[in-house]
């Protein structure tokens, strides 16, 4: 007789069982999908921390990528895509899983484990009769904790090229693309992740010289200081986002070649925002709003989105293109982006929900800096439920012989990189002190931005009379979604303990316990 343990890792169990749970009843699984039976070919393309708007789509003019701006111009460009989380473990569960990161446990947090009963879109999708595969990053960084492998699909990184430049990786995504197509079971559609590990850090510095870039070219967002040290570390990030884009436009003219693209969904975007300070790992619109394109052939009717979309309807998207039944993923928590795409009808909702949890070990006792947060029309309201802690990290930690390192050299949940030494450097100086403590000194419990006149989100509305009315709506519609999509966070008296109690799986003791 099973266990229930091998119960719950049967996923014709969870396929049955979490509907019912969740209020409905399901339906028999597809069988047969084939390419000839109308089953498009599913391709998703995500970069490695990538805000938006750095493509040459959305008119910045330091980054050219032709890759990007050919799907957007097949198909849809949105100018209001925001992922759930901004940092990648979490995102990246909370795509493959449609669901929200306070909804999936440990996958919610980064660099945790991701259970082996959380259903992703990839499962559904192999258990309907598409091939599954992924090169790259799939999901991670984290432990995917007894499932059989990564819940991308199967791996595909047995191809190596020699890199350009230093920190752009050495797998070759479009030879390892092609070896899983050239595999895939003939006839049968296939859905290949493509996880580029770009534009992550680190960069070769000065990488940019070498390509020609110039610095009067750069526009400096409004949260990062006006700077050459800061502008080449933009053009350093620009030379890793060119790099992966050329890669794309490999890949879509194989595509192309196979006479497979005009029936291959295809959904580029990035899991969360650019690593600089106020950005990655942070709920400030540059730390979660990211660049979308989709096209699908001659279906989408609509080329340029301004509603705010999540991506959290990506899994419904794709499972509803491969013409698999409501019932097998109504446990979602996303909807089907394709009425909206192919009918150009109107969105339900216009809106999007955000949050994180720890993202380094970088405070005591490895706590982490919860943060949930809604983007509804031009504002984003955050809810900072610890602004006691560092937000960025304890500005000290411990060395491996329990002393006390240099002050300043902590702040871990800001990636490494010369804007952040340059922040450092200069937080006592003219004004880099006003962008120091802005980066790492202690926030508010709430925040309120004008996203489409504030987008560096500088200017805190909260205690303004004039947007009163409208912090009381905007904090009501944040508790209502996190009641009703039930976090812990604030549904019960132990969601802080039961939050801290996820591990992070290369913890280590000297950055948590000062």
């Amino acid at each position: 007789m099973k266990s229930i343990f091998e119960y719950m890792s049967d996923l014709k169990f969870i396929k049955i069982f979490v509907p019912l749970v969740l209020g409905g009843g399901f339906s028999m699984p597809l069988k047969g999908n084939s390419v000839e039976n109308g089953c498009p070919n599913i391709l998703f393309i995500i970069t490695d921390d990538q805000s938006f708007p750095y493509c040459s789509a959305y008119g910045c003019n330091f980054v050219n990528t032709p890759g990007f701006d050919f799907i957007a111009e097949q198909g849809c460009l949105f100018h209001n895509a925001y992922v759930t989380s901004p940092g990648s473990s979490p995102s990246r569960a909370s795509i493959l899983s449609g669901m929200y990161p306070w909804q999936i446990r440990e996958a919610g947090t980064h660099c945790s484990y991701f259970p082996q009963d959380i259903i992703c879109y990839t499962d559904i999708l192999e258990e309907e009769g598409y091939s599954v595969g992924y090169t790259g990053k799939g999901w991670g960084p984290g432990d995917w904790h007894g499932r059989k492998r990564n819940p991308a699909g199967e791996v595909y990184n047995q191809k190596k090229l020699l890199p350009p430049y230093k920190g752009i990786s050495a797998i070759d995504y479009v030879e390892n693309f092609k070896s899983f197509f050239n595999n895939a079971r003939k006839n049968k559609p296939f859905c290949f992740w493509i996880g580029f590990n770009e534009p992550h850090r680190g960069y070769e510095q000065n990488s940019w010289e070498q390509e020609g870039k110039l610095l009067t070219n750069v526009n400096v967002p409004r949260f990062l200081p006006n700077h050459d040290i800061v502008k080449g570390d933009l053009l350093d990030y620009a030379v890793e986002i060119e790099w992966l884009d050329s890669q794309v436009l490999k890949i879509i003219n194989f595509l192309k070649e196979k006479d497979a693209f005009d029936n291959t969904l295809i959904i580029m975007t990035s899991d969360n925002g650019m690593p600089f300070p106020n950005a990655k790992a942070t709920c400030y619109d540059a730390g979660i709003h990211v660049p979308l394109a989709i096209c699908w052939g001659d279906r989408i009717k609509r080329k340029n989105a301004d509603e705010i979309i999540s991506s959290i309807d990506f899994a419904p998207t794709i499972l509803d293109a491969a013409g698999v039944a409501f019932s097998e993923y109504r446990h979602m928590s996303g909807e089907s982006l394709l009425p909206f795409l192919i009918k150009d009808t109107e969105r339900r909702l216009n809106n999007a929900y955000s949050g994180r949890e720890r993202h380094s070990s970088s405070r005591y006792n490895n706590w982490g800096y919860p943060i949930r947060c809604i983007r509804k029309g031009d504002y984003l309201y955050i809810r900072n439920f610890h602004p006691e802690r560092w937000p960025v990290g304890d500005p000290t930690p411990l060395t491996a012989d329990n002393k006390l390192a240099k002050p300043h050299s902590g702040y871990f949940d800001i990636d490494g990189s010369p804007t952040k030494d340059y922040f450092i450097q200069n937080r006592d100086i003219g004004k880099g002190i006003k962008y120091f403590i802005r980066t790492v000194g202690f926030r508010p419990y709430e925040e309120l931005y004008n996203i489409k006149h504030d987008p560096g989100c500088l200017d805190n509305l909260v205690g303004c009379p004039k947007s009163e009315l409208l912090l009381n709506k905007l904090r009501k519609n944040l508790d209502d979604m996190l009641d009703k999509t039930n976090d812990v966070r604030v549904t019960s008296e132990l969601g802080d303990s039961i939050w801290e109690s996820y591990p992070r799986r290369d913890f280590m003791r000297n950055f948590a316990n000062f």
